[in-house]
């Protein structure tokens, strides 16, 4: 079998390693020199900090171990308060994630609103735009991951900046209000 597996894996997940953009590949040589030509063409080398962040991780142990379980707890703590927070949101859909740190929030219901002194929310981008100049928090657009209808929150911040945020999108929510179907 070893000649025709691969593992491929990085720290993002499983070491709380946001934006390190730090991976590794374990296969046969000749799968290694195949991947490296493909990826020497497509980026980058990682950073020296982010192979000592890496090497510090794989130093924790089995999968980071208590530290990791830590962490773990945290973002399910995470997770819970903002899927919760954002239920209580008229006309809002969001699906509890089961991976990762972000949430996929679907706000289309207030794409056709007008808000004064900004103007109308057409799509993700517009909505994002909003909440950064009415509530200062920033949010990614959906149409960047393929679903206009949707922008990303992560929930890699701590607790505390997450129900500051929650708190501020709610303020500035009550400024938008759906469209009444013609």
């Amino acid at each position: 079998m070893w000649e025709r597996t691969l593992t491929v894996n990085g720290f993002s997940k499983a070491f709380a390693m946001t934006g390190w953009r730090l991976g590794y590949l374990a296969c046969p040589k000749h799968f290694l020199t195949a991947c490296g030509k493909v990826q020497s063409q497509s980026t980058s080398g990682a950073s020296s900090i982010s192979q000592k962040a890496g090497l510090a991780a794989l130093g924790l142990g089995y999968a980071g171990g208590e530290v990791v379980s830590t962490m773990v707890k945290a973002f399910q703590e995470r997770r819970d308060f903002l899927v919760k927070s954002f239920r209580e949101l008229d006309s809002v859909k969001i699906a509890e994630p089961q991976g990762a740190f972000y949430l996929f929030i679907d706000f289309s219901s207030y794409y056709g609103s007008e808000v004064e002194g900004f103007g109308a929310m057409k799509n993700s981008e517009s909505l994002c735009r909003f909440f950064l100049d009415k509530a200062q928090v920033s949010l990614v657009t959906g149409d960047a991951f393929g679903d206009d209808k949707c922008i990303r929150i992560s929930y890699a911040a701590s607790l505390s900046t997450l129900q500051a945020a929650v708190g501020k999108i709610k303020e500035a929510v009550a400024f938008l209000k759906p469209p009444v179907p013609v």
